[in-house]
């Protein structure tokens, strides 16, 4: 029976509500809420900066580390992309998570994909 090491969530979502993505608070309270959904506990404050200023992919990235690996995402602020990966070696309710990126960001199409990681 194998083993798993982690469990890798990526969300690709379309047609964002462009004033949630480009806000930095809006970011902030996302991750923050997340991280209490399914129950995780940050290791510092998130990262979050503005990227490819003058490039059509101009947005925000945000990475914040957890105790058991990282949750990321990329915000295109002109097409209205994001993109979130949330990887633990700790089992979460992906549910909940496509939940609240749906919250904080109102996407109107949301590509899900799970994988469960292991070397062997």
């Amino acid at each position: 029976m194998a083993t798993h090491f982690g469990y890798h969530l990526l969300l690709d979502c379309s047609n964002c509500n462009r004033d949630k993505i480009s806000s930095r608070e809006n970011i902030a309270n996302y991750v923050k809420t997340l991280i209490e959904m399914i129950d995780m506990v940050a290791v510092g404050e998130p990262i979050i900066e503005m990227l490819c200023i003058g490039d059509p992919k101009v947005g925000y990235s945000m990475m914040q580390l957890i105790s058991t690996s990282n949750i990321t995402g990329h915000f295109m602020e002109l097409s209205g992309e994001v993109y979130l990966d949330i990887f633990s070696c700790k089992p979460f309710d992906i549910n909940l998570a496509q939940k609240v990126a749906r919250h904080y960001f109102e996407p109107e199409k949301m590509r899900v994909n799970f994988l469960t990681r292991h070397a062997d």
